[in-house]
């Protein structure tokens, strides 16, 4: 008799399919067949991403009780591990497993600390209980199961007071290890913490504490695939052409750029990154973000900078950059696009645009801040201590580099 829970199963992959491809949760839940409001309640108890249970296609991995009975049968006539599992259709390490786990419920001092099986004798004292193994499995596999957070209120407490102060889920998980190194107690994973954060039903974490991440969302958003299609811009240079030496950042002086957006897109702010040192400028565009304003933005942020840190400038394919050509003109920077849909390839800007956040929220007017604001912001960041510069901050590994500029290769010196 086929498994019902099975088949539901099957549909909520096919709905969460349908939503990590880019289809709103309405459309998802009417491709799938469920019920709208099924599909939004999946959504939001999931805190929308779908649940690990559920990641690829179902696959049979537990034992049933007759399995069982046939590797105590097996192991009875002491058949090696690979012939009883080629009679199951199992793989070996579905055995060993399966043993190893008896091994450690018995708590044996016969058992050697790497777990090893070899020379155990599982006759009996040591033989297999098809009827316990099937009891602890079952003990295991009961839903909900207490989670590491509902299990230690003092790892609790820490986690709430760190995300009250504002601190990232890594950056708690990191510190953690270092103000407690003797404790084991005292660990948790970041996705542990976004987890007790948005889904539903959890209780381990105060339910507002989402607010104190960068985001604010009260659920995680899935990555779409399917994104704005644009016109190609005229005369634009792909990023396949670009240096060498932009991609590998060892020479500063080439940057990645963006626009943050406000309300409806109807403001925005400007965001330049240099890939060596992650040194932040912020484009003032209080009358709107189209080519001639961006163009004179960023003729004005660049002519601030010393020529040596004017060589190439990295941004997506968006219709702000028209006057690209003008702008290379005015700043002496080669500028190059994205792929489209390919948010990866200004990964420093992506990161950047995302703590910025913090300080412009989303759904508000841009152009309302003035640009005093945008410098005390930028200057906030660039005196940050980032973990990508061995705590470095921005402003200090650029004044270094400008102080100690790299030798061109090949040069020799002479005394």
């Amino acid at each position: 008799m086929p498994d019902p829970r099975g088949a539901v199963n099957e549909v909520r992959r096919e709905f969460w399919r349908t939503v990590r491809s880019g289809l709103g949760v309405e459309e998802a839940a009417r491709v799938s067949g469920v019920a709208r409001r099924t599909g939004q309640r999946w959504f939001a108890e999931a805190g929308g991403m779908p649940p690990l249970c559920l990641e690829g296609p179902a696959t049979r991995r537990k034992l049933t009780i007759l399995e069982r009975e046939q590797i105590a049968h097996g192991l009875a006539c002491r058949l090696s591990y690979r012939v009883i599992a080629n009679g199951l259709g199992r793989h070996c390490s579905t055995i060993t497993r399966e043993l190893r786990e008896t091994m450690r419920h018995r708590r044996s001092r016969r058992v050697g600390y790497d777990g090893s099986l070899a020379g155990i004798d599982w006759h009996g004292d040591w033989e297999y209980s098809p009827s316990r193994a099937q009891l602890r499995a079952e003990n295991a596999a009961r839903r909900p199961k207490p989670t590491k957070l509902a299990q230690r209120p003092r790892l609790a407490a820490e986690v709430q007071n760190r995300l009250d102060r504002h601190d990232s889920p890594e950056q708690i998980s990191q510190r953690l290890k270092m103000d407690f190194p003797e404790d084991e107690e005292m660990r948790v994973s970041p996705e542990t913490i976004y987890v007790s954060l948005f889904v539903q039903g959890r209780g381990e974490l105060r339910r507002d504490l989402h607010k104190r991440l960068r985001t604010g969302r009260a659920m995680r958003k899935p990555r779409r695939s399917v994104g704005e299609r644009r016109g190609k811009i005229a005369g634009m240079v792909n990023i396949s052409d670009r240096p060498s030496e932009a991609a590998d950042r060892a020479v500063p002086g080439h940057w990645e750029g963006d626009l943050i957006t406000g309300t409806e897109n109807k403001s925005a702010i400007g965001t330049l990154v240099e890939r060596t040192s992650r040194f932040v400028l912020l484009l003032h565009l209080p009358h709107g973000h189209g080519a001639d304003a961006v163009e004179q933005a960023m003729a004005a942020a660049m002519s601030l900078l010393p020529e040596t840190l004017r060589k190439t400038l990295t941004w997506d394919q968006g219709v702000e950059l028209t006057n690209h050509v003008r702008i290379a003109a005015a700043t002496g920077l080669a500028i190059y696009f994205c792929d489209p849909h390919s948010p990866w390839q200004r990964g420093s800007n992506e990161n950047t645009n995302g703590l910025l956040r913090q300080y412009f929220p989303k759904s508000t007017d841009l152009s309302g801040y003035h640009p005093d604001y945008l410098d005390f912001v930028a200057h906030h960041l660039n005196t940050r201590p980032r973990k990508t510069l061995g705590w470095k901050t921005p402003e200090e590994t650029l004044r270094e580099i400008l102080c100690n500029p790299p030798k061109p290769p090949g040069v020799a010196m002479t005394g």
